[in-house]
C-alpha cells in the first residue's frame, strides 16, 4: 500500500516538473517594413495615408509613440538596424564595425545571443522571410524556416508584399507544427523603387497631399551626407511638386503592402489562430522625404531614425505611451511577454512593464549614431544633435517643437543647456565604448553648395572607382 502511494506521489511529481506545453504560449507575427516613417500610419496621425490594416492593430492594441533606431555604422541604415533588432546590441559591439583604435569587446552580429534562437529554445517555430539585400543574413540564417523574396519583383511588380503574402498563407494553412510560431516578415517596401499597380495611386490625390510640417527646399549645412545615393534621388533645391511625386508613390506603396499584411491577418482568422497571435508592427527606420531638405534615412532628425511601433494581441491593452525605446528593446520584450528568459549581456532593455502599466518608462534619454557624422542625445524634451565635422551643434524643445524646425543651440539663453546635454552625450559615448571627438580642430565649411549634374556624376564615378581598388 505504501509502495503503492509512493509510486503515485512520485508520479505526481514528475507531471508537475513538465514545463506546460509550448502550445499554451501566443504564436509571435512580426510585420517589419523598410523605409517606414513614424508618421505614415492613418491612426497614428496621417491625415492622408491609407491604411486599414495597420488601423485595425492600432485601434485595438498598444501605441509607442517613441521607438527609435539605435543608428546606422554604414550609409544603408537598415543593415546594422535589422543586425541590432534581432541581436539586441548596438552595432558598436559588433566585429564588423570597424571600431575606434583600442576599444575592445566587439561581437559580430552573427555571434552571441539573438532573436530566432531565444525564441526556438522558448519552444516556438521560427520563420523568417523578406528581402536579402542589407540584412541581417547570418542572424536571419539561424531561423528554421529563411526564405527570401525577389526583391526587383517585390518592389518594380506593382504589388509589394504579395509574395510574402502568398507563402506565409500557404505556409499557416499547411503547418503541421504543435509549437506556436514566431514569424519575422522583413518587407521590402516601402523602400524605393516604389511602384504600386494604379488602383493604390488613385487612392491619393497628389497636389492635396501635404507636404511635412518641416519641409525644406535644402538642408542649411553639411550634415556629412549631402550627397549618398538617396539624397541624389532628386536635384537641388528639392520642389514642392518634386516632393508631393515621391510621397505620393510612398503612400501607394504603404497602401499595397498594408492590403497584403491584412491578407496574412485575415488568414490567422479564418485558421481560429488570431486571438491567440501576438502582433508587432514596426519599420528599420523612417525616411526623410523633404523634411529638413533630406530625401534619405542617413540623419538623426525624428523623420530619419523613429519608427512605427504597434503590439496587439492577447494581454495587450489598448493604449499608448510617450516612453522612449530602442527598436533593439523589442527582442527582450517579447520574449519577457511570451515568458522566456532574456539573454545575459545585451543592449536591450524590455519594456513589458511599459505595455502592461506598471510603468511610465524604462529608459530615461537615447542615445544616437551614425557613422563618424553625427552624434545626437535625447531625453522625454530635449533632443541635441552634434556634427563634429563641421562643429554644428542643434538643440531642439520636443515639447513644443516636435517637428525640429526651431534650432535653440546658438541662443545664449541655451547656452548652460548645451552643455549640460553635450556632457551627457559623451558619457552615451563612453556606455557604447564610442570615442568619436565631438569637435575637431580643423573642422570642413557649415555651408554646402548642391554639386551641379556634371560634378555629381564625377563623384559617382570616383566612388565606384575607389571600391574596385
Amino acid at each position: 500500500m505504501q509502495t503503492r502511494l509512493l509510486r503515485s506521489l512520485l508520479a505526481l511529481l514528475c507531471l508537475l516538473a513538465i514545463p506546460a506545453p509550448a502550445a499554451s504560449k501566443p504564436n509571435v507575427l512580426f510585420l517589419f517594413a523598410d523605409d517606414m516613417r513614424a508618421d505614415s500610419v492613418a491612426a497614428l496621425g496621417n491625415p492622408v495615408v491609407k491604411t486599414p490594416t495597420l488601423d485595425a492593430l492600432a485601434n485595438r492594441g498598444f501605441v509607442m509613440r517613441n521607438a527609435y533606431c539605435f543608428g546606422g555604422n554604414s550609409a544603408a541604415v537598415c543593415t546594422p538596424s535589422r543586425n541590432m533588432l534581432l541581436s539586441g546590441n548596438a552595432f558598436f559591439r559588433w566585429k564588423d564595425f570597424q571600431p575606434p583604435q583600442g576599444a575592445k569587446g566587439m561581437l559580430s552580429p552573427g555571434d552571441g545571443p539573438n532573436w530566432p534562437l531565444s525564441m526556438k529554445d522558448a519552444g516556438y517555430e521560427t520563420y523568417h522571410e523578406g528581402k536579402r539585400g542589407n540584412t541581417a543574413l547570418l542572424i536571419q540564417a539561424k531561423f528554421e524556416h529563411n526564405l527570401y523574396i525577389n526583391e526587383n519583383q517585390d518592389r518594380t511588380g506593382g504589388e509589394p508584399g504579395k509574395q510574402i503574402a502568398d507563402d506565409v498563407t500557404k505556409f499557416l494553412k499547411e503547418r503541421k507544427d504543435p509549437r506556436p510560431f514566431f514569424m519575422y516578415l522583413a518587407f521590402g517596401n516601402p523602400h524605393d523603387p516604389r511602384v504600386a499597380a494604379q488602383k493604390y495611386h488613385d487612392l491619393y490625390q497628389r497636389d492635396k497631399i501635404p507636404l511635412p510640417k518641416n519641409y525644406l527646399p535644402q538642408h542649411p549645412f553639411d550634415n556629412g551626407e549631402m550627397t549618398i545615393r538617396d539624397e541624389a534621388l532628386l536635384p537641388w533645391p528639392r520642389t514642392e511638386s518634386a516632393v508631393r511625386k515621391e510621397l505620393h508613390e510612398y503612400y501607394a506603396t504603404i497602401t499595397a503592402m498594408d492590403f497584403h499584411m491584412g491578407r496574412i491577418i485575415a488568414t490567422l482568422k479564418d485558421l481560429g489562430q488570431l486571438d491567440n497571435t501576438l502582433i508587432l508592427f514596426s519599420a528599420d527606420q523612417g525616411i526623410a522625404l523633404g523634411s529638413h531638405g533630406l530625401l534619405g534615412k542617413q540623419n538623426l532628425y525624428d523623420a530619419g531614425m523613429k519608427s512605427p511601433l504597434i503590439f496587439a494581441g492577447p494581454g495587450i491593452p489598448h493604449a499608448a505611451s510617450d516612453a522612449l525605446v530602442y527598436l533593439l528593446d523589442i527582442y527582450p520584450t517579447v520574449l519577457d511577454l511570451v515568458g522566456a528568459a532574456k539573454p545575459a549581456g545585451i543592449d536591450g532593455q524590455s519594456f513589458r512593464p511599459v505595455l502592461t502599466g506598471s510603468a511610465t518608462t524604462v529608459r530615461n534619454e537615447l542615445f544616437f549614431a551614425y557613422r563618424d557624422v553625427q552624434r545626437a542625445w535625447r531625453d522625454d524634451r530635449w533632443k541635441l544633435i552634434r556634427y563634429p565635422q563641421v562643429n554644428v551643434t542643434q538643440l531642439f524643445d520636443l515639447q513644443s517643437d516636435p517637428d525640429e524646425m526651431k534650432n535653440l543651440a546658438d541662443l545664449p539663453a541655451h547656452k548652460p543647456r548645451v552643455e549640460q546635454l553635450l556632457a551627457k552625450l559623451k558619457e552615451s559615448q563612453a556606455k557604447f565604448t564610442d570615442t568619436l571627438p565631438l569637435t575637431v580642430a580643423n573642422p570642413k565649411p557649415a555651408k554646402w553648395t548642391p554639386p551641379s549634374a556634371e560634378e555629381l556624376a564625377k563623384a559617382k564615378a570616383a566612388k565606384k572607382a575607389e571600391k574596385k581598388k
